[in-house]
């Protein structure tokens, strides 16, 4: 694996690459990201990832300054799992300028969920995403489902931007206890991770009432809402949204319910498609 630092080093090596499967990440991997790496070598000649931890995504509260940097381990996981060529910029190469020029989301999609507690995170994720983009040019691009607002912003941006990228989704990598695998999950405390499946466990029982008829959402919703309060966490939501576009699912939509709750100091996300 080669390890790029400026956008000019990874240019030159991508030219004649043939088809490039990419895989943007924040580093601090896990088996998550790992399987990004192992799905795209079966969808491109290339793999190609990145690590940049993006300042622009983080709230002034949030934790960008302590957010887990393991640059060396990321690079032997990814060397591993057949990653070609590695793109690691600094903030000065991928942002030598304040970035003025940003890519705005539909407010529809950016102010609901994520959004309505992470003001401007989707910003900044879409406005690095189509940098990384640019930059690499690649294909076909991967990311993971647990990050379904995440996910469901990029897909519409390259689709309104004409970006000749395919977006691929892909499912949540769980530990055995069912806990979607996190670069977060290391801030719980041992009792908190115990309890910590539970998110999971009440999206399920969610997800098993709408496939058997279940119709009343908000009362699904705010059952699991209690749920989750009762054994001391402290939720943010839990939504049945349209797939699409996470906006309020009718009846016969295709869903995924989604939830984000604080237990302790860390906030997890969690989702499932119905």
């Amino acid at each position: 694996m080669i390890v790029h630092n400026t956008i000019a080093s990874l240019r030159a090596a991508l030219g004649g690459a043939g088809r490039v499967a990419f895989a943007p990440t924040m580093g601090n991997l896990h088996a998550g990201h790992i399987s990004l790496m192992q799905q795209a070598r079966s969808l491109g000649d290339v793999v190609v990832a990145s690590i940049f931890v993006n300042r622009l995504q983080f709230g002034p509260r949030e934790d960008f300054d302590k957010y887990p940097r393991t640059f060396a381990q990321d690079c032997s996981l990814l060397e591993a799992a057949g990653v070609a060529h590695l793109f690691a910029p600094d903030e000065t190469e991928l942002y030598p300028v304040p970035q003025q020029y940003q890519v705005y989301p539909a407010d529809a999609h950016e102010g609901i969920l994520e959004g309505a507690s992470r003001h401007g995170h989707f910003r900044g994720v879409a406005t690095v995403v189509a940098k990384l983009f640019n930059i690499v040019q690649p294909q076909v691009a991967l990311f993971g489902k647990k990050d379904y607002q995440q996910l469901m912003v990029i897909r519409n941006m390259v689709r309104e931007l004409d970006f000749p990228i395919e977006i691929v989704g892909c499912d949540t990598v769980r530990a055995d206890d069912g806990l979607a695998l996190s670069s977060r999950n290391g801030y719980l405390s041992p009792m908190e991770r115990a309890e910590a499946p539970r998110l999971a466990e009440e999206l399920g029982k969610v997800v098993e009432a709408l496939r058997a008829g279940r119709s009343d959402f908000a009362a699904l919703e705010q059952g699991a809402v209690g749920a989750l309060s009762a054994h001391g966490w402290q939720p943010d939501y839990v939504a049945i949204r349209r797939r699409s576009d996470l906006q309020p699912a009718q009846v016969g939509d295709p869903m995924v319910v989604l939830a984000a709750a604080r237990l302790g100091n860390t906030r997890l996300i969690d989702n499932l498609e119905v």
